[in-house]
């Protein structure tokens, strides 16, 4: 019997950051996160349409740091300047799931290669198969091109009643180099489910990458109004 383990958590502290980025005591450890879930949720499924690969969330005091990574920030922002901008809105209502007097900030950085983004590769080919589109097609078009663009390695598996199958099953294609054992190796690991008409279908992506990604680099410190530039705390 097999165990795995996420490959982000396993190298948290080594060359991977946590999503939520605060100390609390144990009164308020439970809302916080209750909050943190919620402010990625109706973030996700009101602006999927950015292509949000991650969401990082840090506290401070009553400041709250919410720091969107999207391919398309031009969904999140807006128009410059107008009056009614979109990043307003979404502001006014993140706002709104946070307990009273918390101060809210809100940063979009785009992701500059969505196609070596585990995350977006992920939902790009989970998108393709509820418009259904071959699997085996759209597994080994999003691995080319990450291939292309510099990746050192990638896996992707798809788990479910592939091709509108009586039996589920699981295929997988790679190239390149994934050593998942490797704690040193940049992985990069995405997860998104498929709703086509004959079930869900699982889509997992794994990407290696030769060096830190923007991502993993820019740590937020939510006392500050900048990004804060270098390692990783």
């Amino acid at each position: 019997m097999g165990q795995k383990i996420n490959p982000i958590g396993l190298r948290l502290a080594l060359n991977k950051n946590w999503c939520s980025r605060w100390f609390a005591r144990k009164d308020n450890f439970g809302t916080w996160l209750h909050e943190d879930r919620k402010v990625r949720t109706f973030i996700k499924k009101n602006y999927n349409q950015a292509a949000i690969s991650n969401i990082l969330i840090e506290r401070y005091f009553n400041r709250v740091r919410t720091t969107i990574f999207a391919a398309r920030p031009g969904v999140l922002l807006g128009k410059k300047g107008g009056k009614d901008a979109e990043i307003d809105r979404l502001r006014d209502e993140v706002s709104k799931l946070l307990a009273d007097g918390q101060e809210l900030i809100v940063d979009v950085i785009e992701v500059k290669q969505p196609e070596t983004n585990a995350q977006l590769v992920a939902e790009n080919v989970a998108a393709q198969l509820e418009r259904r589109i071959g699997f085996r097609r759209a597994m080994k078009k999003a691995i080319q091109t990450a291939m292309e663009l510099g990746a050192e390695g990638v896996k992707i598996q798809c788990s479910g009643r592939l091709g509108a199958a009586e039996l589920a099953r699981t295929e997988t294609y790679k190239e390149g180099r994934t050593p998942l054992q490797t704690l040193k190796a940049f992985i990069d690991y995405g997860f998104t489910e498929a709703n086509t008409t004959a079930g869900k279908i699982g889509v997992k992506v794994w990407i290696c990458h030769k060096e830190l990604t923007e991502e993993m680099q820019n740590a937020v410190n939510a006392k500050k109004s900048k990004a804060q530039k270098g390692a990783a705390r």
